[in-house]
């Protein structure tokens, strides 16, 4: 199974979209902008969602589903929310086909089955969500209101790139409700924590904590909390936001509560979302040019052993040693697979979950048998070592949690490798060209000196980091005063 994979120095967006491919992650569909994800592909993003799902449930929120369509006028009840999506939505104008009666076998749009109103397909559900928690709130009593849905969403991207950027996506989206402001607030920086917590110990990323500037905050949102990830290539990926919504929907949609005096108050509220998105980020951070290099804790198959031998009879004997192998690991709810496929060529296999980014590979030959030892292959550094079987089960419970631990670290080195503080606009533009990565710098606070950088130089303020520390500075462009460094960043 050759990988003839293009090389992340040679062409590193080439080299993401064969990998997706190659490794059986995702493929383009038959329609335009929009991907099959395939089983490999899914059972990574399964893992990803049954851990976000457990945290969510912890921190006692409990899913619920709303429905794909949004009548117009629905959506526009929140006017920013409605302005920030206006360009990406997609509208359901008519209910029925019928046939052309000049051209059989084809299909047009019956004229009299249009809508009495246009139907939006959601490009996110804080309009249906909260046109529905007007029927759920009344009383105090009702509140909080924690909710998430697992959902797709349509926004009609132009450019699309498999996981990054597609016209529909997976997600999960939380919308809650609160009786007051410093409730609200509590919710928005505790999921933000969630999802930091969750790129961290699972998907071994570090991230940056921030917040987005005006220009770059959710429509519809006072705040928005955010985490920037770093890629290898040195450019920054938005990697899930937690956004303070006030009380705009609660007004837009007319959601009261009687307070314990029994005044009515609108309701305070917040959304938070993570997509497939996550997938692309996991891919950049960590994979190499023999393909994929996955984090034991999001790996479909964390460790997969592969038989060698010439007779019938040494793959039995092996077999009968491996099958109890499978049966302790997977009471230390290892995920193993034994590969013992007849049909293809040990080496064959070895490149395939070399590939696929499996974290540990084990081959057992008749040597290994008589001498009681496995070789073992760690997929993140390409190191082998022979292991003794006696024990093996708890070496092999122990290396995968150093995997995950290594991962972050390497990650995390790369990350703070990356993060340059910057004095001026020609050492921003310089370090922006030759080093990428975080450009750590003093603006002026404009959001006109924002699009300035941005339209000179294509560098974007992913956030201003909740760690910012207070420090007199002027800005790089204009020269005007600044109390603190912001994080610039060329991005996806």
């Amino acid at each position: 199974m050759g990988k003839n994979l293009t090389t992340r120095s040679e062409d590193y967006s080439k080299w993401y979209n064969e990998l997706v491919v190659k490794a059986d992650l995702a493929e383009n569909s038959g329609v335009r902008g929009c991907m099959v994800i395939k089983p490999y592909g899914y059972a990574i993003w399964e893992k990803m969602q049954a851990q976000l799902d457990k945290m969510f449930k912890e921190t006692g929120h409990q899913n619920a589903y709303f429905p794909l369509f949004v009548p117009k006028s629905m959506f526009e009840a929140e006017e920013k929310n409605a302005e920030g999506f206006a360009k990406e939505c997609a509208i359901v104008t008519h209910y029925r086909l019928k046939n052309d009666e000049n051209n059989k076998g084809k299909l047009i749009v019956d004229p009299n089955a249009k809508l009495e109103e246009e139907l939006i397909v959601r490009p996110t559900s804080e309009a249906i969500i909260w046109s529905t928690y007007k029927k759920w709130v009344n009383s105090y009593r009702d509140l909080p209101l924690l909710i998430n849905q697992w959902a797709n969403v349509v926004r009609w991207e132009m450019r699309t790139r498999l996981f990054l950027r597609t016209a529909e996506f997976l997600w999960q989206e939380g919308h809650t409700a609160h009786s007051t402001q410093a409730e609200a607030l509590a919710e928005t920086k505790q999921m933000l924590e969630v999802y930091a917590e969750f790129a961290e110990n699972f998907m071994a990323i570090p991230v940056v904590k921030g917040i987005k500037t005006e220009t770059e905050r959710f429509a519809g949102a006072d705040e928005t909390f955010c985490i920037e990830a770093l890629m290898q290539d040195g450019k920054a990926l938005q990697a899930g936001t937690s956004h303070f919504l006030g009380q705009n929907f609660a007004k837009a949609f007319d959601v009261k509560f009687a307070n314990q005096e029994g005044k009515l108050e609108y309701v305070w509220g917040t959304s938070w979302g993570v997509s497939t998105r996550l997938m692309g980020a996991l891919i950049m951070t960590h994979s190499d040019d023999n393909g994929l290099v996955l984090p034991p804790n999001l790996a479909p198959i964390q460790v997969v052993i592969v038989p060698i031998h010439k007779t019938d009879e040494q793959l039995e004997e092996i077999s009968a040693q491996v099958n109890e192998l499978v049966k302790a690991l997977r009471k230390l709810n290892i995920s193993v697979k034994y590969d013992d496929r007849t049909n293809l060529k040990p080496g064959f296999k070895f490149n395939e979950y070399e590939l696929k980014g499996v974290p540990v590979r084990l081959a057992i030959g008749p040597k290994d048998f008589e001498n009681g030892t496995y070789e073992v292959a760690r997929r993140d550094t390409l190191t082998k070592e022979v292991v003794a079987k006696e024990g093996i089960e708890i070496y092999l419970q122990n290396l995968l949690e150093t995997i995950q631990k290594e991962m972050f670290e390497k990650s995390l080195a790369y990350r703070d490798a990356h993060i340059t503080n910057v004095e001026t606009f020609e050492e921003f533009k310089e370090v922006l060209e030759t080093k990428t990565g975080f450009l750590a710098a003093h603006w002026d606070g404009t959001p006109e000196t924002e699009e300035k950088i941005k339209e000179l130089t294509k560098a974007t303020i992913r956030c201003v980091p909740l760690n910012q520390v207070a420090e007199a500075g002027t800005c790089i462009l204009t020269g005007k005063p600044s109390t603190g460094r912001v994080y610039f960043a060329k991005a996806y």
